[in-house]
C-alpha cells in the first residue's frame, strides 16, 4: 500500500514537473522574443547593418516573383558591368524562411509586409534557438540543466547582437540549425533511432541552406565519433547516429545551388569521409568478432585492418590528388583564415579588412557571455562526472568553438550557445549540491534533538508530528519480522539505500554554507540579467543606418544614410550608376535602388581592388578609372564633423591594401609617414592628393575654420583645394555622406574649321601618345 502512494506520488510529481517545465518554456521563448525588441520600440521597425538590407531585397523579390524566378535570377543592379547570379551565390535558408513564414500568414489573412517579417524573423527564432538548447542539454544532464541553459541563452549578449528584431542576416535562423542539428545527433546516440538520424540530416540540410557556417558541423560530429572510436566507446548507436547523416547530409547540401559539388570535392568536407571509412572498418570488425573464434578473428582482423587502410590510403591519395592542383589545397579563404590567424592578413586583404574578422579582445568576452565565461569550467568538470558519449560531444563542442571565437570575433556566436549549455549544467549540478545540503539538514534544525544516524539514513516521507518516533520505528521493524524470507526480502532493499545514502551524505554541504552559495549563485543571475538587458537595450539595438548620441542637451539623432540614400532615389537616373566601398553596396542597391559597381558580397577581388585603386589615386586617374565603368555618382562617408568614426578616412589603408593587391603601382609606405598613417601637416603628397582624402575634407575648413577632425583629434593638413575632374552634388545634414558626381569630359570648341578641328585632334592624339596609357580602358 505504501509502495503505491510511494508511485502515485511520483507519477504526480512528475507530471506536475513536466506541466511546470512547459510553462517555463513558454516565458523563456517570450523573454528571448521580447528581449530584442529594444530596437523598435527605440527607433522604428527597420532593417539594421548592411547585409540585411540583400537579404530583405532577395526577399521581396522572392515574394513578389515565386521560386522559380529567384532561382534564376540574375542581377543586373550589382557588381557592374559583371552582374551577379543570386539563386546560385546565395545561401537562400532565411529567404525561403522568411518567404514561406509570410506566404503562411497571408493564406491565413494575415496582411503583414515583407518588412515586417523580416524585422521579426530573428527575435522568433531566438525562441526557437532557446527551446533547441533546452532539448540539446536536456539529452546531456537532465531536464534542469536544459531549462537553466535556456533561460542563459534567451539573454546571452553575444546572440543578441546577431539576433536583434531588425537583424535579418543568416545567423538569424542558423543558430537554430545549429543546436537542432546537434540534438537530434545527441538523441539518436542516446536512443539508436533511424527516425532521429533521418530528421538529423534533414536539420543539417536546413543549416546548409542558411549559413556557410555549416562547415563546423560536418567538421565537429566527426571528430566526435572519432573520439568515441579511439576510447573505445563504438556502439551500433553510434554507427546509426553518424552513417546516415553522411550519405543523406551530403547528398542533400549538394542540392543546395550555393554548395553544389563542393560538398564532395573541397577540403572542409573530407574530414567525415575519412572518419566515414574508419568506423565502417570498425563496425566490421566488432561484427566479425561476434561470429569468430578468438584465433580466427585475429586472421580476420589482421585482414580487415589491412584492407582497411589500403582503402583509407587510396582515399587520401585520391584525395590529394583532387586538391593538389589548388593553390589553397581545397581550402577556402575564411577557413584558411581559421586555421592560420595570420594567412588572411598575408594573403587576402580583402578578408582582414573586415571587422567581424579580426580577433576578439578580453573585454569582448566579458561583454558577449559575462559571468558564463567563469561557469564554463565548472560545467566541464560536471560533463566529467559521469562521462557520457552525450557530455563528451559538448565538451569538444565548448574546446573547438572556444578556440574559433579566439581567432576571429564574429565566430564568439557560435561559443555562445555552447558557453550556455556549459553554465547551465554547472548551475544546475550546483542548486542541486546546496538544496539536497539543506533538504537533508532542514529535519535536524526543526527538531535539534533527534539528529543522529537512523534518523538521516530513513528517507521515507514521515509526517513532521512523526519526528521523534523515527527511532522507535526502526528499533520495531527490526524486531518484529520473524520469518526468515521476510529478512532475506528486507537486507537486499536495505542496504543499497542506506549505502546511496552514505553517498549523498559525502556531499552534503554546512548549511549556513548552502544557503550563502545559492544567494550569491541568484546574485550572480541578477547581475547577469541586469547586463543582458543593458546590452540589448543601448549596446545592440541601434541599427547602424540609424545613429544617436547623447549630449548635455538630449538625444540628437543621425539619419544621414537614409537622406543619402533618399536623394540618389529621387534626383539621379535609374540606369546611373553610383561607387562607393563595398560596404555600402547593399544598401544603395536596396534603398537608393542604383546600380553598384561593388557591395558586400566581396567575390571578385580584382573589381574591389580597382575600386581602392580608384579611392587612392590622383584626382584625374581615378575620374579615369571611374569613367570607363560609366560610374556617374561617388558615395564617400565621412564622420570627422560629428566623430563618426566608421568612415571610409580609417578604412582607406585597407583599400591602399587591397588595391596595391593587384595593382602593384599602388604602395601603402607611400601614404604613411614614419610608418604612422596621418592627415595633419605631417601627412605625405600621396595621402593630401589622392581622391579619397579630396572627397572627405573637400570645403571641410568652412565648417569650423580650423578643419578639425573629430576623429583622428587633429586639423587637417590641406584645407584650401578644389576639385577638377569631381562637383559635389549633395551633403547629408552632419556631413556623414557626400556625394560627388562626375564632371563630363571638356567639349570641343565650336566654330572651329575641319582642319582645326583635325589639327587640334591630331595634337592631343600626340599628347595622348606620349602620356601614359590608362591601363584600365
Amino acid at each position: 500500500m505504501a509502495a503505491s502512494e510511494t508511485s502515485n506520488g511520483t507519477t504526480l510529481r512528475h507530471a506536475f514537473g513536466n506541466v511546470l517545465s512547459f510553462f517555463i518554456l513558454i516565458l523563456i521563448g517570450v523573454l528571448a522574443f521580447s528581449i530584442r525588441l529594444f530596437s523598435v520600440i527605440k527607433y522604428e521597425s527597420v532593417i539594421h547593418e548592411f547585409d540585411p538590407y540583400f537579404n530583405y531585397r532577395v526577399t521581396q523579390f522572392l515574394t513578389k516573383n515565386g521560386i522559380y524566378d529567384f532561382w534564376n535570377w540574375f542581377d543586373d543592379r550589382t557588381w557592374y558591368p559583371l552582374g551577379r547570379v543570386i539563386g546560385g551565390t546565395v545561401y537562400p535558408g532565411l529567404t525561403l524562411t522568411a518567404g514561406s513564414l509570410w506566404w503562411f500568414l497571408n493564406s491565413l489573412n494575415i496582411p503583414l509586409s515583407v518588412e515586417t517579417i523580416c524585422v521579426f524573423t530573428a527575435p522568433i527564432f531566438s525562441a526557437f534557438t532557446s527551446w533547441a538548447t533546452y532539448l540539446l542539454t536536456r539529452e546531456v544532464k537532465g531536464a534542469g540543466a536544459g531549462l537553466t541553459a535556456a533561460a542563459l541563452i534567451a539573454m546571452v549578449p553575444s546572440y543578441i547582437s546577431r539576433s536583434v528584431a531588425g537583424s535579418y542576416d543568416n545567423e538569424a535562423v542558423a543558430i537554430f540549425a545549429l543546436i537542432f542539428t546537434f540534438y537530434l545527433y545527441i538523441k539518436t546516440l542516446n536512443t539508436g533511432s533511424l527516425f532521429y538520424a533521418t530528421l538529423n540530416a534533414i536539420a543539417y540540410f536546413y543549416m546548409v541552406c542558411s549559413w556557410g557556417g555549416y562547415t563546423f558541423i560536418i567538421n565537429l560530429i566527426p571528430m566526435h565519433v572519432l573520439l568515441c572510436i579511439v576510447t573505445g566507446r563504438y556502439s551500433s548507436r553510434l554507427y546509426i547516429a553518424y552513417a546516415p547523416l553522411v550519405v543523406l547530409g551530403t547528398l542533400l547540401a549538394a542540392l543546395v545551388p550555393v554548395v553544389g559539388f563542393n560538398a564532395v570535392m573541397t577540403s572542409e568536407h573530407f574530414a567525415s569521409f575519412l572518419v566515414f571509412i574508419i568506423l565502417h572498418v570498425v563496425a566490421l570488425v566488432y561484427y566479425i568478432k561476434g561470429i569468430l573464434s578468438p584465433k580466427m578473428f585475429k586472421v580476420a582482423v589482421t585482414l580487415v585492418v589491412s584492407i582497411g587502410l589500403l582503402v583509407c590510403l587510396a582515399v587520401v591519395a585520391v584525395l590529394v590528388a583532387l586538391v593538389a592542383s589548388s593553390p589553397t589545397k581545397g581550402w577556402s579563404g575564411r577557413s584558411l583564415s581559421l586555421l592560420d590567424p595570420t594567412y588572411a592578413s598575408k594573403y587576402i586583404p580583402i578578408i582582414a579588412s573586415v571587422s567581424e574578422h579580426q580577433p576578439p579582445t578580453w573585454p569582448s568576452y566579458f561583454m558577449d557571455i559575462n559571468v558564463l565565461a567563469f561557469l564554463v569550467p565548472a560545467g566541464i568538470i560536471a560533463c566529467f562526472s559521469p562521462l557520457s558519449d552525450a557530455s563528451s560531444f559538448v565538451i569538444l563542442y565548448i574546446v573547438t568553438s572556444v578556440y574559433f571565437s579566439g581567432v576571429m570575433v564574429r565566430l564568439m556566436l557560435v561559443l555562445a550557445p555552447a558557453a550556455c549549455i556549459m553554465s547551465g549544467i554547472a548551475l544546475s549540478e550546483a542548486f542541486d549540491v546546496f538544496t539536497r545540503s539543506i533538504k537533508f539538514q532542514l529535519p535536524g534544525l526543526l527538531v535539534p534533538s533527534q539528529v543522529d544516524a537512523g534518523e538521516t539514513s530513513s528517507e521515507n516521507t514521515v509526517s513532521q508530528n512523526e519526528v521523534p518516533k523515527t527511532d522507535k520505528r526502526a528499533d520495531t521493524l527490526k524486531e518484529r519480522p520473524s520469518r526468515k524470507n521476510r529478512k532475506k526480502e528486507k537486507e537486499p532493499v536495505e542496504k543499497p539505500s542506506i549505502k546511496s545514502q552514505i553517498e549523498k551524505r559525502l556531499l552534503v554541504l554546512p548549511f549556513e554554507g548552502s544557503i550563502l552559495a545559492i544567494f550569491l549563485l541568484v546574485l550572480l543571475g541578477a547581475f547577469y540579467v541586469v547586463h543582458c538587458v543593458w546590452a540589448a537595450a543601448e549596446a545592440y539595438s541601434a541599427p547602424s543606418i540609424v545613429l544617436t548620441s547623447h549630449s548635455h542637451d538630449g538625444l540628437h539623432v543621425f539619419d544621414d544614410f537614409r537622406e543619402a540614400y533618399a536623394w540618389l532615389s529621387h534626383n539621379t537616373e535609374v540606369d546611373d550608376k553610383v561607387a562607393s566601398w563595398w560596404d555600402y553596396g547593399y544598401q544603395t542597391t536596396a534603398m537608393a535602388n542604383r546600380t553598384v559597381i561593388v557591395d558586400n558580397n566581396t567575390w571578385n577581388n580584382t573589381h574591389i581592388a580597382t575600386v581602392g585603386t580608384a579611392m587612392s589615386s590622383p584626382e584625374k586617374e581615378a575620374w579615369e578609372i571611374f569613367n570607363s565603368l560609366d560610374v556617374k555618382y561617388v558615395l564617400v562617408v565621412f564622420g570627422g564633423l560629428v566623430g563618426y568614426p566608421s568612415d571610409d578616412i580609417n578604412k582607406f589603408l585597407w583599400m591602399v591594401r587591397i588595391g596595391g593587391g593587384v595593382f602593384p603601382h599602388i604602395k601603402e609606405p607611400d601614404y604613411l609617414r614614419d610608418g604612422q598613417y596621418r592627415i595633419d601637416n605631417q601627412a605625405t603628397p600621396t595621402m593630401l592628393n589622392c581622391l579619397m582624402y579630396k572627397l572627405s575634407y573637400y570645403r571641410f575648413v568652412d565648417t569650423d575654420g580650423k578643419g578639425f577632425d573629430r576623429v583622428r583629434q587633429t586639423e587637417i593638413g590641406k584645407k584650401h583645394f578644389k576639385l577638377t575632374h569631381f562637383e559635389e552634388v549633395f551633403t547629408t545634414h552632419h556631413w556623414m555622406v557626400r556625394l560627388y558626381k562626375l564632371k563630363p569630359p571638356k567639349n570641343r570648341i565650336r566654330g572651329k574649321t575641319k582642319k582645326s578641328k583635325s589639327k587640334s585632334s591630331s595634337t592631343s592624339s600626340t599628347k595622348k601618345s606620349g602620356t601614359k596609357r590608362n591601363p584600365w580602358h
